[in-house]
């Protein structure tokens, strides 16, 4: 049988109260890495909603702060990008079985050779 903890709760006060050391101390363990709400949740006898709260409330609202990414166009481009030979990719589908993949540079003749096999074979 299961060891389960029973809190009894009196007619003068209907709700548990939580300290400030005690929020702090759950939403501590719900800051640690590979913890999850729920599971501190659970651990600890309240709501994953009141643990959300109260990490809000401890930490603040998480908010994304706008901002512009920095840029530099550079004044003279790296020659050995430019005299690398240009890659491309070609992909095919038709349907859901037949996948063709070209990569590198392809001339007209490959393409047309590609489609003229695909449309035989599908004959």
């Amino acid at each position: 049988m299961a060891k389960a903890e029973v809190e009894v709760i009196t007619l003068e006060r209907r709700r548990r109260h939580w300290s400030r050391t005690d929020k702090e101390r759950i939403v501590a363990a719900a800051l640690q890495p590979g913890a999850t709400i729920l599971g501190v949740a659970r651990a600890f006898g309240v709501h994953s909603s009141q643990v959300f709260r109260w990490r809000q409330q401890l930490c603040g609202k998480e908010t994304a702060v706008p901002g512009f990414a920095a840029v530099t166009i550079a004044a003279n481009p790296d020659l050995h990008a430019a005299a690398a030979p240009p890659q491309g990719l070609i992909e095919v589908e038709i349907g859901i079985e037949i996948k063709i993949r070209i990569s590198g540079a392809a001339d007209a003749a490959t393409v047309t050779a590609v489609i003229a096999a695909l449309q035989a074979g599908s004959r």
